[in-house]
């Protein structure tokens, strides 16, 4: 049975920079039986734009993400980045792929994605060192100019993690993922391990970066009310399909899938206060 409203009006006129047809992952248990994570999972992810993906652990957010950058690989379904098709691209051409900066990932929590050895400029610098792009000079340069990209003093650049606070490290892990000028940023969870100050910080970097540099963000998340204030659209993951996707004051104020419902009647209340108000 088709799921209501996985596609809005307006949705994927123009070619998007993501597009996910029924993708279906599973995972093997101890005994090598398989379990179904992803379950013919749709998404479209338009060029300058905020999806969120919402749903509750286990519903298959972070398989998707790791599946789009080719950590797991689908058992059917289509995965397309600017119209190529990346679902099947193995040896070399996964290589190429990653390599080429087109698409990006940064995890969850930045002290265990970031090399505790190695200093914030060190980290941002391993990309374009590992392609052998410029010399030393021009890689620090690099660096130097993403750490202000994301809001940080490059002076940051000699310091490790652990002298960093957890914001900065995510930012870090940003301007990591953005020296090789991405079309698409996908972000697990990238504010859960964040105090307040932190979490507030990173989310308006990523609207930022939306409107300053045009790029594709996929923000992945358990918590509704944090893609309120910069997602364009939400798309609600329960099971392991996409039950529900629109613009985010229509999903917020008119949701048409129970599973959307409930996740709104557990936001705070002045979340539910503010949309109530703002759909007067």
């Amino acid at each position: 049975m088709p799921a209501p409203d996985t596609r809005p009006d307006g949705a994927g006129a123009a070619q998007p920079v993501l597009r996910i047809d029924g993708l279906h992952v599973s995972h093997r248990d101890p005994q090598g039986d398989p379990h179904p994570v992803l379950n013919g999972a749709d998404l479209t992810v338009g060029a300058g734009s905020i999806t969120g993906v919402i749903g509750e652990s286990g519903s298959g957010k972070t398989t998707l993400a790791r599946a789009v950058v080719g950590l797991v690989s689908p058992a059917a379904g289509t995965i397309s980045l600017d119209g190529r098709d990346i679902t099947r691209l193995r040896g070399r051409a996964r290589r190429a792929l990653r390599r080429s900066g087109a698409v990006r990932l940064v995890f969850q929590d930045p002290l265990r994605s970031l090399d505790p050895d190695l200093t914030a400029g060190e980290s941002v610098a391993e990309g374009p060192a590992v392609n052998r792009e410029g010399d030393a000079a021009a890689r620090r340069a690099r660096a130097a100019e993403a750490l202000v990209l994301v809001g940080l003093d490059p002076g940051l650049a000699d310091r490790r993690p652990g002298q960093l606070s957890g914001g900065q490290r995510q930012r870090v892990a940003i301007a990591r993922a953005l020296v090789g000028n991405p079309r698409l940023l996908l972000c697990d969870e990238p504010v859960s391990a964040l105090d307040a100050a932190g979490r507030g910080q990173v989310l308006r970097l990523l609207g930022r970066l939306r409107d300053e540099l045009g790029l594709a963000i996929v923000v992945i998340s358990h918590d509704l009310p944090s893609m309120a204030g910069i997602a364009d659209r939400i798309a609600v993951l329960h099971e392991g399909r996409f039950v529900e996707e629109g613009p985010t004051d229509r999903l917020l104020t008119d949701p048409r899938h129970p599973y959307t419902q409930l996740l709104l009647d557990a936001a705070p209340r002045t979340l539910r206060v503010r949309i109530a108000r703002g759909n007067k």
